[in-house]
């Protein structure tokens, strides 16, 4: 089946649902089982190839959801900016830690530096957070929900993190596409920038 890739037009609306998500402090895997959208999510940007990512995305009139690093941010300063007539925002710690390691502190550290940031770069408020590797419990929930922040997780793994080949990325994602689904993919990933015209063609 053909989805389509969520648009700009739909983002304000979009936003004020996950505003009611963010108040009931619960991760969220997927976009609901209705309708004909699923969400295009980036991970672990800026960075080299983000450039060439949003070329692409800007081709297909694409809109996706860049999750970022500060420890990124802070190496690739010019890049974040580029995004934002591409893509919303959201937080994905100062240094991509396995949270449920750190003690509260640290994670709260993480999050709160990470998210004044990416505001500060690129201007805008950040609402969303994915933890760094799928890596969460009911203390890190808590304190999203408590910093006013929706939790995105996955329902669909392009494996380009963990080595897939442009053609497994492809597939993985191709395959994975239902109604709602999130796609977890890195912007800073050689076969993910070569895969993506494929993805997007596919919508």
């Amino acid at each position: 089946p053909r989805f389509k890739i969520r648009r700009r037009s739909r983002l304000a609306r979009e936003l004020a649902a996950l505003r009611r998500l963010a108040s009931w402090g619960l991760p969220v895997y997927c976009g609901g089982h209705r309708g004909r959208m699923i969400a295009l999510t980036f991970d672990d940007g800026p960075g080299v190839y983000t450039r060439l990512a949003l070329r692409k995305l800007r081709r297909a009139h694409v809109h996706a959801t860049f999750f970022l690093v500060g420890r990124s941010i802070t190496d690739f300063p010019r890049l974040a900016p580029l995004e934002r007539g591409v893509g919303a925002f959201g937080d994905h710690t100062m240094t991509h830690p396995f949270l449920p390691a750190l003690s509260h502190a640290a994670v709260v550290q993480q999050l709160v530096a990470a998210r004044a940031l990416i505001e500060r770069t690129v201007r805008q408020p950040v609402m969303l957070f994915r933890p760094p590797y799928g890596g969460h419990s009911k203390a890190i929930d808590a304190e999203v929900r408590r910093l006013g922040m929706a939790e995105i997780l996955w329902d669909v793994d392009s494996a380009d993190s963990l080595g897939a080949n442009y053609a497994g990325i492809e597939h993985n994602v191709i395959d994975g596409l239902r109604a709602g689904s999130i796609i977890l993919m890195h912007e800073n990933r050689g076969q993910t920038i070569r895969a993506l015209p494929a993805v997007l063609v596919h919508q």
